[in-house]
């Protein structure tokens, strides 16, 4: 009977492991399907659109089938459009960044996200940073200031700026979610929701859709979009909720560094980026910065 419990908890951690790698592979994805929308002419926020609408319409569709409740207390609906509102200018701020450099390099300083929920819950909560923590931080400014290609002048810049600011945009919503009524809600019905209120503000950005950039019924057209709202935002959503019930968040945030890698790899093979040896230093420093930003609670003990 032993053996029959340690083989079931065995391959639940394999199945955990997987499915872990799986979300953040398909999360990194995300420039594998927006640059080719970009060169059809589709505007940033008509692809994200697209996004939202597609991937709420598939979550609703697997939420029915798996009998996952829609139920958001009324109290709470002005506070989920705030969070959606957040979610949105985090994927704006993303997507934007990608018409001014390297997806890999982009992709790499958003997994910077839990660097800035550190800081956000000292600054704001008072909660003490160790110096395990402050020398992660170091570590990924360090990080940042070799992902900078001076050659890009500007854009180089605007590129990083529009990053940090998605990162920041995303930190806050978590952290909000975390300190408020809303962390009681399933995480899939939040994501609905998120999605939901979020494509709102890509209709008022588009100006009512009077801006919207018209679909082109092609098969690579199609596909592009009908990818980007179902591998880097449904599937990983489902791989995450998965591998977090079988072998915990902490491996899932560390299985979370194959995002940038995922990225850096899409980058250099369907776009012919490059990456020069003070990048892969700067892509290290934050793997690693973040890696023990994860850690620190339980090296702590």
């Amino acid at each position: 009977m032993k053996m029959c419990n340690n083989s079931i908890e065995g391959s639940k951690q394999v199945r955990g492991y997987i499915l872990g790698i799986v979300a953040a592979v398909s999360y990194g994805a995300n420039p594998m399907f927006a640059i080719p929308l970009y060169g059809m002419g589709l505007s940033v926020a008509s692809v994200l659109f697209y996004r939202y609408v597609g991937a709420c319409m598939a979550l609703a569709l697997v939420m029915v089938l798996t009998g996952k409740s829609f139920r958001l207390p009324l109290r709470d609906v002005m506070f989920m459009v705030g969070e959606g509102v957040l979610f949105a200018f985090s994927s704006l701020f993303l997507f934007m960044s990608y018409r001014y450099m390297d997806v890999g390099i982009a992709t790499t300083l958003l997994f910077m996200t839990p660097v800035c929920v550190t800081l956000i819950m000292w600054l704001g909560y008072g909660e003490t940073l160790t110096r395990l923590t402050v020398v992660s931080l170091c570590m990924a400014v360090a990080g940042i200031v070799c992902l900078y290609n001076p050659s890009g002048g500007t854009a180089g810049i605007i590129g990083i700026g529009l990053v940090c600011m998605s990162s920041l945009a995303y930190a806050i919503y978590m952290v909000a979610i975390n300190k408020s009524r809303l962390r009681d809600v399933p995480g899939m019905t939040l994501t609905f929701y998120s999605l939901l209120f979020g494509s709102v503000v890509f209709v008022v950005n588009l100006d009512f859709l009077a801006d919207l950039s018209p679909l082109q019924f092609t098969p690579a057209c199609l596909l592009n979009i009908a990818g980007i709202a179902i591998v880097p935002t449904v599937i990983s959503l489902l791989a995450i909720a998965l591998s977090v019930r079988d072998v915990g968040s902490v491996v899932v945030s560390l299985l979370g560094a194959l995002e940038p890698v995922t990225g850096i790899v899409i980058g250099v093979c369907m776009f012919g980026e490059r990456l020069s040896a003070i990048n892969v230093v700067g892509v290290m420093l934050i793997l690693v910065s973040v890696t023990l930003v994860v850690l620190a609670p339980r090296l702590k003990h």
